[in-house]
């Protein structure tokens, strides 16, 4: 992703987030091609969303979180239990 975001964008993304719902789950069969898809529509259509993911490992859900942005060539802006805050940069109609 060529716009990488600096520490005051992301404090901002932070803020904006604060009051979204999680338009995306990630349930028990994980990282799915329709989660994917669903994230990737989600993020054409709002630029920045929250996806909560089901399960108590941390650090399945941080592996989650990576594979995640890279499929979607998004950028993670935060990482709150089982919340994450996804940003990608709407295209240019």
């Amino acid at each position: 992703m060529s716009d990488k975001l600096n520490t005051k964008d992301i404090l901002a993304l932070k803020a904006r987030a604060h009051h979204l719902s999680p338009v995306v789950m990630i349930g028990q069969h994980g990282l799915t091609e329709s989660v994917i898809k669903e994230t990737d529509n989600a993020l054409n259509a709002h630029e920045l969303i929250k996806v909560r993911v089901l399960g108590d490992e941390r650090d399945e859900r941080v592996a989650i979180a990576e594979a995640l942005c890279e499929a979607v060539d998004a950028q993670l802006v935060q990482h709150i239990g089982k919340l994450l805050v996804l940003w990608r940069k709407r295209p240019e109609e």
